[in-house]
């Protein structure tokens, strides 16, 4: 039996994917290959009702998401680097509450170095914090996602936001 995971999924649109990409593809060529540069709207545990799910995505009248980021920050005991959300956590746990039921507390961030396969050191850490990043991403989409594990991501519908 071949095992699949579901995510929602806000991509990171041009012209911001390209300067975000080359730091993934430098310092996590394994994770770059697997799924671009993006921010987890919901992750598998959370959409288990996927027709639910789908249907708040349709019949809702979901506006676009404008996130603020801030400065990298390292996590998992300093193995990964991500690029935190500010100051856009209150639409960000909006749009998630009327997509899914009860969602748990999950703070957007794009993931540069994914500590599953890859390891952040010192030296690293210093070149990406010496990358400019976009300050503000707008998502005009949310996707549904499927990934067979240890496969590239796939996308199985898009869902526009206004």
């Amino acid at each position: 039996m071949i095992e699949k995971r579901l995510q929602l999924t806000l991509f990171v649109p041009n012209p911001f994917l390209e300067t975000i990409e080359k730091v993934r593809a430098k310092f996590n060529p394994e994770q770059h290959q697997l799924i671009d540069a993006h921010v987890t709207l919901c992750r598998e545990d959370e959409i288990t009702d996927i027709e639910n799910v789908i249907h708040n995505l349709k019949r809702q009248n979901l506006e676009h998401l404008s996130i603020h980021f801030g400065k990298v920050i390292r996590f998992s005991e300093g193995k990964g680097v991500l690029l935190p959300a500010i100051n856009s956590d209150e639409s960000f746990k909006k749009l998630r509450q009327q997509i899914i039921e009860s969602p748990r507390n999950h703070e957007a961030h794009i993931t540069l170095m994914h500590p599953r396969n890859s390891r952040c050191t010192d030296e690293i850490f210093s070149q990406i914090e010496n990358h400019e990043f976009p300050e503000t991403i707008t998502f005009n989409e949310i996707c549904l996602i499927e990934q067979e594990i240890g496969q590239q991501w796939k996308v199985l519908q898009r869902f526009p936001l206004k």
